[in-house]
């Protein structure tokens, strides 16, 4: 339930909670005017959302062409989430210091080429290395894209540019899944080789690094936006501490001095993660290996691997749109929760499963209601701390991602080739549970009052 959307199923929040608020007619209105830097950046995020889903088809694949094993393909998929984890901070200052601009153009020209490179290279350490420094130059994609988005469009048009970049991403990026699997296909009859050979399915990592490479032309064309001067924003900060001053009839020096004083909820903080990282830990250690299952469970070939996970992809980005409908009728904990739990025998269903149909249906199920709870958790956690505090518990949300992102493939690829296929699935499962357990007991006294948490978060406000 992280914020960070580095897999096809992250960033849905930005879709729902987006779509909330959103009406079809200014949504049109606001797709008929949009600048040139927008139609530049949702074309980039076509491309990427290509590049995601041929890459999580094929990369896999092609190491297990190579003669690796579970345990070592678990590795290699937890080092791009390590590499996100030392360079976002970075990255993100970089972009703060030199502009937007020219640190997502370096991204669409390093991240193809680390991309190809892992299509190259056979030996163990320069796979994984590839992998890392591949997960350091994406960085840059997610640090500045909605930034720039933000800072290219009027309060009116950026509802519907929101959820144009996510549905780009998720849905039509999902079609992706049909070229990773196809083009090995299609080079494995010019060549009279099988598709699962290693020079078959190297094509296919080519693929995807074309992708961004193409995609990433036009961000050339870009043009930086002038953003808000530092004087203006303490400005902005003053004229907020008077208002609040008038509303509460406090002095001006207290509300000020209040404001400083004002510590970091960190037990709050600790109640929020913990949950998620057991969530995103048990995810990694299932969804980053889903494909991978199916190759060694049922012998699948790149091709019908393409179409499962083609729909697979579309369908969860397109539920996620309907998370305000669920909503209304349950409270978002008791969503999230219910979810989750039900989500546990769904992962051992699949990894248990005697038949494919078995399997590809336990998966849409879980990827459904996986997509569905993104947005809501995202609420969620941030109705709980004040809006002094959001941002701070976005960017320890990454954290976790890509610490869970790490431990999840790793442990799940090591019980794969030392237990068996189906231990990774129980432990993702029990990951789940015990996530689903730890906020109900942090938190299950909203059950008992579903408008508990709107309430709290006015008063917040």
């Amino acid at each position: 339930m992280s914020f960070v959307p580095d897999s096809p199923e992250t960033t849905p929040e930005i879709v729902a909670a987006d779509t909330r608020v959103s009406r079809k007619p200014r949504f049109g209105l606001s797709l008929s005017r949009l600048p040139l830097n927008v139609y530049l950046l949702l074309l980039f995020t076509l491309g990427k959302g290509f590049q995601l889903s041929i890459s999580a088809l094929t990369l896999n694949y092609y190491v297990h062409s190579l003669g690796y094993r579970p345990d070592f393909i678990g590795v290699f998929n937890a080092m791009p989430a390590l590499g996100a984890l030392v360079s976002a901070v970075p990255v993100g200052m970089l972009s703060d210091r030199i502009g937007r601009k020219p640190v997502l153009v370096l991204t669409a020209i390093l991240t193809p080429l680390f991309l190809a490179f892992c299509g190259l290279v056979a030996a163990p350490f320069w796979l994984l290395f590839c992998a890392f420094m591949q997960g350091v130059v994406s960085t840059a994609y997610w640090v500045t894209n909605l930034p720039l988005l933000t800072e290219s469009t009027t309060e009116r048009q950026r509802v519907g540019v929101f959820a144009l970049n996510s549905f780009l991403l998720l849905g039509v990026g999902a079609f992706g899944n049909l070229l990773g699997g196809g083009l090995p296909e299609f080079v494995a009859g010019l060549l009279h080789v099988s598709a699962a050979s290693t020079i078959a399915l190297r094509w296919g990592v080519f693929a995807a690094a074309l992708f961004t490479f193409v995609f990433g032309l036009p961000l050339w064309l870009l043009r930086e936006p002038k953003r808000a001067r530092a004087k203006t924003a303490s400005n902005v900060t003053e004229k907020a501490v008077l208002e609040e001053t008038m509303r509460t009839g406090e002095p001006v020096v207290e509300t000020v001095l209040h404001k400083k004083r004002e510590r970091l909820p960190i037990v709050l903080f600790a109640k929020l993660l913990v949950p998620d990282l057991l969530f995103t830990m048990g995810e990694g250690a299932v969804v980053a290996l889903m494909q991978l299952f199916f190759i060694l469970r049922f012998h699948l070939l790149p091709g019908p691997l393409g179409l499962i996970f083609t729909f697979s992809g579309l369908t969860g980005g397109v539920f996620s749109l309907t998370a305000p409908l669920f909503v209304k009728r349950w409270s978002k904990l008791r969503l999230i929760t219910s979810v989750q739990y039900l989500s546990a025998p769904l992962m051992v269903l699949i990894g248990f499963s005697p038949t494919l149909p078995v399997a590809i249906g336990g998966e849409y199920t879980r990827s459904l209601m996986r997509t569905l709870i993104e947005p809501v958790y995202a609420a969620f956690a941030m109705e709980q701390v004040s809006d002094r505090h959001r941002a701070t518990l976005s960017g320890f949300y990454s954290v976790t991602w890509s610490i869970g992102y790490s431990i999840g493939p790793s442990a799940g690829g090591w019980l794969q080739s030392n237990v068996s296929l189906s231990a990774s699935f129980v432990f993702g499962a029990f990951c789940l549970v015990l996530a689903a357990s730890l906020l109900l007991v942090f938190f299950g006294s909203q059950l008992r009052s579903p408008r508990a948490i709107e309430n709290q978060a006015v008063k917040k406000e």
